[in-house]
C-alpha cells in the first residue's frame, strides 16, 4: 500500500514557537521546520511513494517525507538509527521537525527507518533530495539561472572496515566461510574449524594461533603456505556439503580468498611460497568491504578507502552534485556520474573550475564550445632552453613556426622533428637543443587547451579568475565537518547516499544563510 501524502501544520502552534525561541545554536532545525512543506511538496512527496508497492492490502506506510527529514537529521546530527529513534522520544528538536511533539513513541521503527534508506537507495531516489535543496533555491530566492558555473574537487573518505595484511586478509575470509557453516549446523566456529583441521583460524588472533617468528623472512612465507593450506582443507572439505558450497556468503568468501592469493602470493623458482614484491593495481585490501582500496591525495598522502567528490555551485554556494569513488581510481572517473545529475537538473555548464587531475575527464574531453575550463597549466620545463610555448602553432593552417621561424606542418597527437642541418646552422641552437637530430616537439591532443590555460594564468584577470575555485574547497570542508573524515557505511553505493544527504545539510546551511540576510534586508529597507 502506498502511503497518503504527509501534510504538517505549516504555521507554528504555541509550543513550536516556544521550542523555537529556546534553541539557539542548531538553527537548522528551526529551517527545516519552516520550510519542510516546500522540501517535500506534492510532487516530490507522490515521487517517494513509489518506494512502496500499490497494494490495497497492508497497513498504511509511514509517510516517507518523514523517514527523508530524519535521514537528514542523521547527516546534521551524526546519530545512529537507534540514536535517531531514540531521538524522536526524546528530543523536542527532532519532534519539532517531524511533527511529534510530546510524543512518548516515536512514529516509526529502527527497521522501518532502515527500508526506508535501503528503498531510497536502490531506486535512486537519494539524488533528489539536493536536486529539491536546488529548486527550493529557484523558486524562493529566483536563483532560475541554467547556465551554470561550478568548481569541481574531491577529498579523501577513509573505509569503515578494517584494513589488513595478506595473512589475516586470508584468516578472515575463511573464518567467515566457517562461520556460516557453524551457523547452518547449530555448532560452534571453534567446533567446526577443529573438525576440518583449520583451528588456527577459530581464535581471536591468526598470527598467535600461527606463534612465529614475524621478523624471520622464512617463517613468514611458512605461516602462509599454512595459511593458503587451511583454504585447500576448508574447499576440499565443503565440496562435500551441498548446503555449504551453494550458500552464497560461503562462495564469495572462497572467492575472496582466492582473490587475494592470486594478487599476494607467487611461487618462486624453487618452488617456495612466499609474498609478492610491490602491490597489485586492484590490491584488495578488505574482507568486509571489497570495494576499499589504497589511494594516494598526494605522494605523501595515503589513505585507504574511497574518494568523495562534490560539484559546487559558484554563484549561490550550492552543492549541485557528488559522487564516491575507489580511493585507487583517477578523480577524472567520476564525471559521468557528475553530468549524469546534473541532466536531471536541465542546466547548461558553462565554466568548469577544476585541478589538473580533472583535466581527463568526459566533461573535459567531450566539452562544446559552450563550455570554459578553468584549471592551472601544467608547468612547461626545459631548463634554460625555449620551452615548447617558444613555438607558434597555427591551428587554422596546422603548422608550428619555430624561434628561428622556420615552419613545418604538425598533426595532433604527433611529433614535429625539426631537420638537423637546420638545427645545426640555427643561431638560437644553444638556447634550444642539444640534440644531434635537432629539435623536436611533441602536440598533445590537448594542446589548445594546454594553451588557452597557460595563456590565461598570465593575466591578472586570469589568475583572479583560477582563485575562484578555492570555493568548492570550503564547500569540501563543511561536508568533511558533517559526515567525518571516515566512510558510516560499507560499499560506496551507501557511502554515496551518506554523501548526498550531507550535501543536502550544506545546501539547507547555505539556504539558511541567504535566507536570514534576505529577510534582514529586507527589514532595513522598510
Amino acid at each position: 500500500m502506498r502511503p497518503e501524502n504527509w501534510n504538517p501544520p505549516i504555521e507554528l502552534s504555541a509550543a513550536e514557537q516556544s521550542i523555537v525561541k529556546r534553541i539557539k545554536r542548531a538553527k537548522l532545525f528551526t529551517f527545516l521546520r519552516q520550510y519542510r512543506h516546500q522540501l517535500f511538496d506534492e510532487k516530490f512527496q507522490k515521487e517517494l511513494s513509489k518506494l512502496y508497492a500499490d497494494s490495497p492490502k497492508g497497513h498504511p506506510p509511514v509517510p516517507p517525507a518523514q523517514l527523508a527529514l530524519a535521514t537528514i537529521l542523521q547527516a546534521y546530527t551524526g546519530a545512529s538509527d537507534a540514536e535517531a529513534i531514540e531521538a524522536l522520544s526524546m528530543d523536542r528538536r527532532w519532534q519539532l521537525v517531524l511533527d511529534c511533539i510530546d510524543c512518548e513513541i516515536a512514529p516509526f521503527s529502527q527497521a522501518t527507518l532502515v527500508r526506508f534508506r535501503s528503498a531510497l537507495i536502490i531506486q535512486g531516489l537519494d539524488r533528489g533530495l539536493i536536486e529539491k535543496t536546488v529548486e527550493l533555491a529557484e523558486q524562493t530566492l529566483g536563483f532560475g539561472s541554467k547556465q551554470l558555473r561550478a568548481a569541481l574537487d574531491s577529498s579523501p573518505l577513509w573505509g569503515a572496515s578494517k584494513v589488513e595484511d595478506t595473512y589475516n586478509l586470508l584468516g578472515h575470509a575463511l573464518k567467515k566461510a566457517i562461520g556460516v557453516i557453524a551457523g547452518q549446523q547449530g555448532r560452534g566456529l571453534a567446533e567446526v574449524a577443529q573438525d576440518i583441521g583449520v583451528d588456527i583460524v577459530a581464535g581471536s588472533s591468526l598470527k598467535a594461533a600461527l606463534d612465529l617468528n614475524w621478523d624471520d623472512p622464512n617463517q613468514k612465507n611458512l605461516a602462509l603456505g599454512i595459511v593458503l593450506d587451511a583454504i585447500d582443507r576448508f574447499e576440499a572439505f565443503v565440496q562435500v556439503q551441498p548446503e555449504a558450497i551453494e550458500h552464497p556468503q560461503v562462495r564469495s568468501a572462497i572467492d575472496s580468498a582466492r582473490l587475494i592469493e592470486a594478487q599476494d602470493v607467487e611461487v618462486d623458482a624453487h618452488g617456495e611460497i612466499k609474498l609478492i614484491s610491490g602491490v597489485a593495481k586492484e590490491r584488495r585490501i578488505s574482507i568486509e568491504d571489497e570495494e576499499m582500496r589504497h589511494g594516494r591525495k598526494s605522494k605523501s598522502q595515503r589513505f585507504d578507502g574511497y574518494k568523495r567528490h562534490i560539484l559546487r555551485d559558484l554563484d549561490n554556494g550550492l552543492v549541485r552534485a557528488v559522487g564516491v569513488t575507489r580511493a585507487n581510481v583517477p578523480e577524472a572517473s567520476v564525471t559521468d556520474a557528475i553530468a549524469t545529475d546534473l541532466k536531471y537538473q536541465k542546466v547548461n555548464l558553462v565554466e568548469l573550475h577544476i585541478d589538473r587531475a580533472y583535466l581527463t575527464s568526459s566533461l573535459v574531453q567531450n566539452r562544446d564550445d559552450q563550455l570554459t575550463i578553468y584549471c592551472k597549466a601544467w608547468q612547461v620545463r626545459n631548463g634554460l632552453k625555449f620551452t615548447k610555448t617558444a613555438f607558434t602553432l597555427d591551428w587554422d593552417n596546422q603548422t608550428i613556426c619555430c624561434p628561428n621561424e622556420v615552419t613545418l606542418p604538425f598533426s595532433v597527437g604527433g611529433k614535429v622533428q625539426f631537420p638537423k642541418n637546420i638545427c645545426a646552422a640555427c643561431p638560437f641552437r644553444e638556447r634550444c637543443t642539444t640534440s644531434k637530430t635537432g629539435r623536436s616537439v611533441s602536440i598533445h591532443p590537448d594542446e589548445p587547451l594546454f594553451r588557452e590555460l597557460q595563456q590565461r594564468q598570465l593575466s591578472p584577470a586570469g589568475r583572479a579568475k583560477l582563485r575562484e575555485r578555492v570555493a568548492v574547497e570550503h564547500s569540501l570542508s563543511h561536508i568533511g565537518r558533517w559526515q567525518g573524515d571516515q566512510a558510516r557505511y560499507v560499499g560506496s553505493r551507501k557511502n554515496l547516499f551518506d554523501l548526498r544527504r550531507t550535501a543536502v545539510v550544506h545546501n539547507l546551511h547555505v539556504l539558511a544563510k541567504i535566507f536570514t540576510h534576505t529577510t534582514e534586508q529586507s527589514a532595513t529597507s522598510s
